[in-house]
């Protein structure tokens, strides 16, 4: 029953979120001129093809979206590359992105339909790198455990097309950019390491935070970090002054639209945070503590109650186990939750997919770890070993829905009854 009641309130959040619905309501004003459509990012493609949907006027363009996540679209090319380690799929499309917005006119629109997972579907190294540093660079990045502010702050310095290099472009057409976020605090300029969008904060920091997360990068990233070349365009700009930004979709709104279903179900919700970041576990461990007080002492909420939370934790990389960040978070509430009574959890991915592989979370309760253990699996030992999918699949309790055509980041939900 509480099983089926978290999954409903997943898929919820994720209707809230779909391009569909959430593009019609931001059409920019139609140009003089031509209108170019561009995007890239998990949830670019249903973009792409709501857009068209939308658009009354000519449009032409390209959106790169991840393997299996294309859309039919008429006008729009859709082309696929790989996700979360680049390929050559996604340089030849970053190139042919550049290519599309060069020679356009002030008459001219230029619409970026921008969401997660944009950073690695656009590789586009600067001179002096291949697409191997980029993606030695982006390895180096999921195993440091940073949160996504840094890691685009640092993927921008190493790019052609990050960091608003892909409007600079366009110039001096109008770009009118479209974000379903994925980001904590939903800062658009985060979201795909910001195509369109110049970011905040110099090759300094860079360096620093480079320096104080110890990145492995090659030799001709650190050579051209310690540089003044290839910088990024700064916010202050004037060629980004008449363009506008719209966040259409966001992990807030999801939120919300899953706690509106449990109230109509009868159980109190409570939204956290839309926005919590932080190592995996670490974040399961507070959850499941305050899991824990509501179950023995009705505070700080009294039971019956749903708690939400969204946002991005990271995983630092131990092992060489399988498994994204929604499951190492479930796996260590599982071992906090261990024989607790009456509370029933989910976590997952709101693309589909938690890392790289095909599940987008899992389900815990409080018989998670014993059932685990029963099934010759020691939760620690996974956990240790970042080896949370090995341990949820031998129960059967893996979350899989497939691509969901949107990305709004991590959903959470864990009934207190």
């Amino acid at each position: 029953m509480d099983r089926s009641l978290l999954e409903r309130l997943f898929r919820q959040a994720v209707a809230q979120a779909q391009p569909a619905l959430a593009v019609e309501r931001h059409l920019p004003a139609p140009p003089k001129g031509r209108t170019v459509v561009v995007g890239a990012g998990k949830a670019s493609a249903q973009m792409a093809k709501a857009f068209e949907s939308a658009w009354s006027g000519d449009i032409s363009g390209l959106v790169v979206t991840r393997y299996g996540y294309a859309e039919a679209c008429e006008r729009i090319e859709i082309v696929e590359a790989a996700h979360p380690v680049p390929d050559q799929a996604g340089q030849v499309a970053a190139r042919r992105l550049l290519e599309l917005v060069s020679g356009l006119t002030a008459n001219d629109l230029v619409v970026a339909l921008i969401s997660g997972g944009g950073s690695s579907l656009l590789p586009a190294p600067a001179p002096g790198l291949d697409l191997e540093d980029e993606q030695a660079i982006n390895r180096a990045l999921l195993a440091s455990g940073a949160p996504i502010g840094v890691m685009n702050l640092i993927r921008n310095q190493f790019s052609t097309i990050k960091g608003g290099r892909l409007a600079a472009a366009a110039a001096p057409a109008r770009v009118a950019t479209l974000v379903v976020s994925d980001v904590p605090g939903d800062d658009p300029a985060l979201v795909a390491s910001g195509p369109t969008l110049p970011l905040s904060g110099g090759r300094a920091e860079a360096r620093r935070l480079a320096a104080l997360y110890r990145l492995d990068l090659p030799e001709a990233a650190r050579r051209l970090l310690e540089s003044e070349d290839n910088l990024p365009p700064e916010p202050s700009d004037p060629g980004f002054s008449a363009n506008s930004v719209a966040t259409i979709a966001s992990a807030a709104l999801s939120l919300e639209a899953a706690a509106d279903m449990a109230r109509q179900a009868g159980i109190q919700a409570a939204i956290l945070s839309d926005s919590i970041e932080g190592e995996a576990r670490d974040v399961a461990q507070v959850h499941a503590a305050l899991g824990r007080e509501i179950a023995a002492r009705d505070r700080p909420f009294t039971k019956p109650v749903l708690l939400l939370s969204g946002g991005e934790t990271t995983v630092t990389l131990r092992g060489k186990g399988r498994g994204g960040r929604n499951g190492e978070f479930m796996l260590s509430l599982a071992i906090a939750l261990d024989g607790v009574d009456g509370i029933s959890a989910l976590a997952g991915d709101t693309d589909g997919i938690d890392g790289s592989q095909d599940n987008a979370g899992a389900f815990v309760d409080g018989t998670t770890a014993r059932r685990m253990r029963e099934a010759g699996i020691d939760p620690q030992a996974a956990l240790a070993n970042n080896d949370a999918y090995t341990a949820f699949e031998a129960i059967g309790d893996l979350f899989v829905t497939g691509p969901t055509g949107t990305n709004v980041n991590d959903f959470r939900a864990i009934l207190i009854r």
